[in-house]
């Protein structure tokens, strides 16, 4: 099959999603739609308002917290202005505030295009700090967890919600670290654990499912942790963590110059979950990746491109974004692989970083070669399309007639019309 009619087996996932106008934009039955545009372009969540009813606002604004494998996105989407102050009475935890908005959080299904909301949404408390993982031992099992601590004290709350066991609890462990405040960099689901990233410092891991989980310290490689606060607000344009080819990857840009001064990027590797040790995978300078004629043939400036993401199966290929475009470099070899413009929901571009887009595998269902069995596969590839309302439509053998009825809609997202409509 031609590339570029494939389906993809990942994508970047923006982080704020689209709220449409109204619920009924939606398919029936939907709570949500994905245009998934193969990389180096960026993927779309649609919600509708019944997800997210309050106004979009740079202070308040729906955002995917983290994806998984499985097809389970986790959303913060708060439910509008409060009414009243905000009332936590349990055995560990009382607290009494005024907060603005009403919290909300669910876990999506992109296989059903189903939102499960999560009860109690008050008790989260930094949804900086909030993971999602699947069982290891059950793929249909998930949790969400929250690692809530207090500056100088050696204990701290896991915060858990099971699907299994539909109730939150909470569940004390031991806090390995001193008075410091961990930045709410994101959480990365690996390995049945969840990693809480400080992108200035190291990453906290423990294994949520245990009944008394561990929490452990992966301090960053020597020369890389950072004073308390140092380029906060920034520092995910120059850094990130992520997963690739089964292992943790930490990719550093930030003040990180060779022997010569020259700017360079580096990619570690933890070899596996249990250790503490990086490995230097390699390093280019900014220089070398844009004198590469892949590069020049681009016809982009030539400066320092803020960081995106790690390639989720490949970790020689690195993406930034560099003015309207996503850039995929092969850092090893020094080479542009891809380049695209990209288009994200928010923020503007002068503010973006690796913070708002989510590299994404998906699950074999969502991927449309797998949606539609052979037998209701459009064979003519020049029909070939990528994006759909996956749980909503099947597409039937067309004739040209048929085809004709077909159009795109809302940028990406394929609409059929209603005499192609048939439920899953």
């Amino acid at each position: 099959m031609d590339e570029s009619t494939a389906s993809p087996s990942w994508v970047i996932l923006g982080r704020i999603p689209r709220v449409s106008a109204a619920d009924g934009d939606l398919p029936p039955g939907a709570d949500l739609s994905l245009a998934l545009q193969a990389p180096p372009r960026v993927a779309l969540l649609t919600i509708p308002p019944r997800i997210f009813p309050g106004r979009t606002t740079s202070n308040d604004f729906p955002s995917v917290l983290a994806v998984d494998a499985s097809g389970l996105l986790l959303l913060k989407a708060d439910q509008g202005p409060a009414t009243g102050p905000t009332v936590i009475d349990l055995p560990s935890r009382r607290e009494f505030c005024w907060l603005p908005t009403v919290a909300g959080y669910f876990v999506l299904d992109a296989k059903s295009a189903s939102a499960i909301p999560l009860p109690n949404a008050k008790y989260i408390a930094h949804p900086g700090h909030l993971g999602l993982v699947t069982s290891p031992g059950d793929a249909g099992h998930y949790m969400v967890a929250e690692l809530q601590m207090i500056i100088g004290g050696n204990k701290a709350t896991l915060l858990c919600f099971s699907s299994e066991a539909g109730e939150w609890v909470s569940k004390k462990v031991d806090y390995p670290l001193p008075a410091r405040v961990l930045s709410p960099n994101g959480v990365v689901s690996h390995s049945g654990r969840l990693w809480w990233v400080d992108l200035s410092w190291c990453l906290l891991t423990c294994k949520p499912f245990d009944d008394a989980p561990v929490l452990s310290v992966v301090p960053f490689p020597e020369g890389k942790a950072l004073k308390s606060r140092e380029a906060w607000g920034l520092l995910d344009k120059y850094r990130c963590v992520g997963v690739s080819a089964g292992k943790l990857r930490f990719v550093d840009m930030y003040r990180n110059r060779n022997t010569s001064g020259a700017a360079q990027i580096s990619v570690w590797t933890l070899a596996d979950p249990d250790s503490t040790e990086w490995t230097l995978e390699y390093e280019a300078t900014f220089g070398e990746i844009c004198g590469d004629l892949t590069y020049k043939a681009t016809g982009l400036p030539r400066k320092i491109p803020v960081l995106a993401l790690i390639h989720p199966t490949n970790p020689d290929v690195v993406y930034f974004f560099l003015d309207e475009h996503m850039l995929g470099v092969d850092v090893r070899a020094r080479k542009v692989v891809e380049c695209e413009v990209y288009e994200l929901v928010e923020p503007p571009r002068e503010h973006v970083s690796s913070r708002f887009v989510h590299a994404w595998q998906l699950p074999r269902a969502l991927c449309s070669g797998e949606l539609m069995s052979n037998k209701y596969m459009v064979k003519n590839e020049a029909y070939r399309v990528k994006h759909f309302y996956f749980n909503v439509y099947m597409v039937l053998p067309l004739t040209e007639a048929d085809l004709m009825q077909i159009t795109y809609s809302d940028k990406n997202c394929l609409t059929i019309y209603p005499m192609l409509q048939y439920k899953f």
